[in-house]
């Protein structure tokens, strides 16, 4: 065994290497978390855009919804109109018939 304890001036170069070694480990732990908080904020970032893009089509949908509602009203009135007007043609052209051709009756 040796007199000199184990910190002396005689083993200052491998203490330093140690902490030189655990600095570097550090460092490089720092860096892999910077670069995990990166991905993490690139992912925050990516659903918010996401959600975003999400909500608009939602309006997107409420308002097509309420414009297809509006079309299919105004297509049974037009149905209905035309529905009318065809009976009111017939009707007509009956009454011209029965005018033009008084013997058929």
């Amino acid at each position: 065994m040796s007199d000199r304890p184990a910190n002396g001036p005689g083993n200052a170069e491998p203490l330093f290497a140690d902490i030189d070694a655990a600095t570097r480990r550090l460092m490089s732990a720092l860096d892999s978390l910077e670069s995990a908080v990166e991905r993490r904020r690139e992912a925050d970032r990516d659903e918010n855009e996401l959600a975003s893009r999400i909500q608009a089509l939602g309006a997107d949908r409420s308002r097509l919804a309420d414009e297809l509602d509006g079309s299919l009203v105004k297509s049974r009135r037009l149905e209905r109109a035309n529905r009318e007007i065809a009976e009111r043609l017939d009707a007509a052209i009956g009454t011209i018939r029965s005018v033009l051709d008084p013997g058929e009756n």
